[in-house]
This record gives C-alpha cells, structure tokens and sequence, in this order.
C-alpha cells in the first residue's frame, strides 16, 4: 500500500512540473511575440512586475529582426529579455537563454572587462569589444552597446550585440595582406637598386656606343641621318653638316628639304611620306645642294626602319651616298647605247633583208633552208636587243612618248596570246578574260609589255609548262596578271627584278638576256599612268601584274 501511494505522489508532481514547464515556455513565447508587455517574477521575498515602458508588438518585431543580438539584463545581470539572434549565435534555445546570468557567457578571465563594460552602460551609454562563449565553448568577438532603460519596476540594462567575426577575420587577413605588401615592398626597392645600379651601367654603356657611332658617322664619307618614327629628323653627321652648309636648327624635322633641288622635292617628300605609312625600307636618287659651289649633285638615298621585338617602330636609320660621277658614267653608256643601237640598226635591216631574199629563191638544198630559217631566227634575236636598247635610250632621254586611242584591252590581250601559242608551242596557254574593258592607251606598247611577261613566263617555267593570262575590272582600273609555276622568285629578287640590266641570278639555269624587258615594260606602263608588281614565292611560280586606268575612271 504505501508503495502506491509513493508512485502516485511522483507522478502527481511530475505533473505539476510539467504543467510548470508549459507555462514557463508559453509564457516566455508571449514575451517573445510580444503577447505579454509585463512579466511578474518572485524573487523569493515578494513578486515583482517587470514591464517596458515603450513596449509594443512593432518594437518586438523590429528587435526580432535585427541582425545583432539583442537582450536585457536587470541589476542582477539576470536577462530577462532575449530575442532570436543572441540564442541563434550562442547557439542555445531561447528558454534557455532567459533567466540565466549574462556573464556566464563570457570567459572567467575576461569578467573584469565585461563588468567595466556593464558599470560604465548604467551610468552612460558605453561600448566595448568583448569574446562570448557559445555552447561549444567557441570564443565569438562582439561589438557591446549598452544603455540604461528605465523600466516601471526600475532600471535595466539593454545590451545589443554586434557579432565581428567577419570583421576580426577581415582585419586579420588585411593584417596579413599588409605584411605580405611590405614583404612586396622590400623586394621591389631592393628590385629599384638593382636596377637603377643596371640603368648607370647601360646609361654608361649607351653613351660610349653613341660616341662610337657619332665617330663613326662623322669619319664616312657619306651623309647619315636618323628620324623618330614620325619621320621627324633628329641628328645628321657632321658629312651633311659641311656638304649643305646648313645648321642643325635648321636642318632638324623637314628643315633637311631646303638642300633639295626643286625637281625632285614633290616626290621625295611623296616617297618619304608613303615610307613612313608602310613602315618598309625605301631606295630612291635625288640631288642635294652643295654649299661649296651651289651646285646640286646625286646621291642613292637609303633608308631602314629600326623596330623593337614586338614590332613597333621606334626610329629611322639612313644614308645618302654621292652618286654624281656614277650618273655621268651612266650617261656616257647611255649615249653610247642608243648611238651603238642606231648604228647596228640600219645594216641589221639590211642583213635581215638579204636573208629573206636568200630564202625566197626556189630549188635551194634543204640544208641551206635550214641555215636560212636559223639566220633569219638569230637576226630576229638581234633585233629584238637592238630595239630593247633603243628603248632604253629614249627612256632615260625622256623621249618614250607614244599615241593614245581607246580599245578593249581583252581584245588586245586576245590576239596577243593567240601569237604567243604560236612563239611557244611547247606552253599551255589558259586565257580569262573579263569582257568590254576599255582603255586609253597604244596597243603596240601594251602588247609588247604582256609579250615580255609571257616571254619571262616561260623562260623560268621549263618543268611545268601551264601559263595563265588573265584580265579583269577592279576599283576603276583594268588588270592584267600572268602566272607562271616555274622557280618563282625570292624577296630580294622581287625588289629588284624591274631595274635597268638586273638578270635574277640562278646557277641551275643559264637563260639569256640583258635584263632590260621588265624595266622597259615598266617604264611603259608609268607612262600610261599605271602600276606594274610581282608576286612570287620559290618554287611555286611567280604572277606579274600591271593595271591602268579605264576610261570611265578618267
């Protein structure tokens, strides 16, 4: 029987405690939701009434949703208030946090600072950083703000609580970051010494090989000069200095223009101008005054341009070389020429005249026939030179004038191919011609610069013996192409291939000539207002191209 009795009774009071319990939460939920604005404690001797003077439900949701932890203490450091936040850091439920002393939360040997922090809020406002601990004894850095609130039943403390760690966590990687950037700092002054020490020695070094060159320069006899990448003229060796008789005042930026005969300023400045657009070495002849006697002399103009590793043009080097005795030389072989051409020209027709006569008798032996048809042959070979080198001379006397009428250069281009098939049997000629290109021009000349294309054509295409000749329309200007698949040509060839007597060299083969057919051809093609270029590459054959204006582009 009293066993009975004794269970009853326990859980009697475990009843009671549980009903105790819900109250508890219930009425801690009311106080957190704001359902409650005053609370009546006993604290042993008598109850008393805690309420907020300004509490209202907007108060308590705004508190509740505030990123800091927010909590209230009485004089006894009891929190009697606590929202969400605070718990959710600490990491312990919200019953549990009310009722229990703040300071038990902070570690023992920071109590004294803590309570400096606390006594300093009742009598002011006061701030101060501090560590909390959470329920796994995680030391949390926080930022206090503590006032004083007057309550009905008296004073309590509000404390909100800004949680730092991203803050602590940041100082300390910037911290660290500082110490690296003065790490960095360091190494970099350490770096500028060093390299101000290699400055000194390249500075050092740079001025003895600018003596060196300005010894060299100033001991040739030859004009040198060098420009900023603008084309703007920034030093001259003392060669130009004596040969024009003009200052480096004014010689620097275009001033070098004033030594240069009045024949050809427009077009070495022209020249000069495209150079510096194309950033490509450029070779042109002018004269230059000397300041001796007046007197304007050739120089061979020569200019290179200096580019760093990244391709960027950082200044010009050039030269100009006197060339007055070699024009005199050229001229005296001119004049020789066309006086050799004019002499050889009259008993050639005479020889060619005689062997056509030869060949036109009848019941001659087979065998003098044969030596007729090769007479008659190298007697055209001869000719041909003959009148190459009369058009050489009228060139350089400025005397290659022609007549002019409108035609269809397809047409022409047509009937020219149709006679090289014949010249050349042993080629495969492959025409594309655009049609009703009219141009203003002389078709003999024409036709005898496309013969010389054809004929290089075919002179440097022994192995594959395919030739395409082609024309067309292209931005006002009609143009004629002959490709070839012969040996082509190098880049320094290219660059050459159209001055006076150049022959492009090649042991393997030994084809004739002077070297005056492309020049010639050249030369026609300027005086019908065009332009004449090559394209080739070693191996693969070579394409030559002119073009001129077309009628409606005039």
């Amino acid at each position: 029987m009293p066993t009975i009795i004794k269970r009853k009774s326990l859980q009697s009071e475990l009843e009671e405690l549980r009903l105790q319990l819900q109250e508890a939460n219930d009425t801690i939920e009311a106080i957190r939701s704001g359902e409650v604005d005053a609370l009546i404690v006993n604290n042993g001797k008598e109850h008393q009434l805690y309420t907020l003077r300004t509490a209202d439900h907007t108060y308590r949701v705004f508190i509740e949703q505030m990123k800091e932890g927010a909590v209230t203490v009485n004089q006894d450091g009891i929190i009697l208030y606590s929202n969400s936040q605070f718990a959710a850091l600490i990491g312990i439920s919200l019953t549990e946090v009310i009722g229990l002393p703040i300071i038990d939360f902070v570690p023992v040997k920071l109590h004294k600072a803590f309570k400096k922090i606390i006594l300093e809020g009742w009598q002011s406002e006061s701030k101060g950083e501090i560590l909390f601990k959470n329920k796994s004894n995680k030391l949390i850095p926080f930022l206090l703000s503590v006032t004083s609130l007057e309550l009905d039943e008296g004073k309590s403390l509000s404390i909100i609580l800004t949680d730092l760690s991203i803050q602590k966590q940041n100082e300390k990687q910037l911290k660290l970051k500082n110490k690296q950037l003065e790490q960095a700092q360091t190494k970099v002054a350490r770096m500028n010494e060093g390299l101000e020490d290699l400055v000194r020695e390249r500075t050092k070094e740079l001025l003895v090989s600018r003596e060196h060159f300005k010894f060299l320069a100033d001991n040739i006899p030859v004009i040198v000069w060098t420009a900023h990448p603008d084309g703007f003229a920034d030093y001259f060796n003392k060669q130009w200095y004596e040969y024009t008789g003009l200052s480096s005042e004014e010689s620097e930026g275009s001033g070098s223009q004033k030594a240069l005969h009045p024949d050809d300023s427009e077009r070495i400045v022209k020249a000069w101008v495209d150079a510096i657009k194309t950033q490509k070495s450029f070779q042109f002849e002018y004269r230059i005054k000397r300041a001796g006697d007046g007197k304007y002399n050739w120089h061979l103009g020569k200019g290179e341009p200096l580019k760093d590793e990244a391709g960027n043009l950082v200044a010009w080097f050039g030269t100009a070389t006197e060339i007055e005795d070699q024009k005199k030389e050229l001229e005296k072989k001119d004049e020789f020429i066309g006086v050799a051409s004019h002499e050889l020209r009259t008993p050639l027709t005479s020889l060619k005249a005689y062997v056509q006569l030869i060949g036109s008798q009848t019941n001659l032996p087979d065998s003098v026939n044969a030596y007729v048809i090769k007479a008659g042959k190298s007697i055209d070979k001869l000719q041909h030179l003959v009148n190459d080198l009369l058009d050489v001379s009228r060139i350089n006397a400025g005397k290659l004038k022609f007549d002019t009428n409108i035609f269809d250069l397809s047409d022409l281009i047509k009937t020219s191919t149709d006679n090289c098939k014949h010249i050349y049997p042993s080629h495969n000629f492959t025409r594309k011609l655009e049609k009703n290109i009219l141009v203003r021009g002389n078709e003999e000349r024409l036709d005898q610069v496309l013969m010389n294309l054809v004929s290089n054509a075919v002179k440097y295409s022994s192995q594959n013996k395919r030739v395409i000749i082609k024309t067309e329309k292209k931005d006002k200007t009609a143009i004629v192409s002959v490709t070839d698949f012969g040996i082509g040509l190098s880049i320094a060839d290219q660059n050459k291939i159209f001055e006076r007597f150049y022959r492009v060299s090649k042991n393997e083969f030994d084809i004739p000539g002077l070297g005056m057919g492309l020049y010639i051809s050249s030369k026609i093609i300027k005086e019908h207002k065009g332009t004449i270029s090559v394209k080739s590459e070693l191996q693969k054959g070579s394409v030559f191209s002119f073009s001129i204006p077309l009628v409606d582009a005039e």
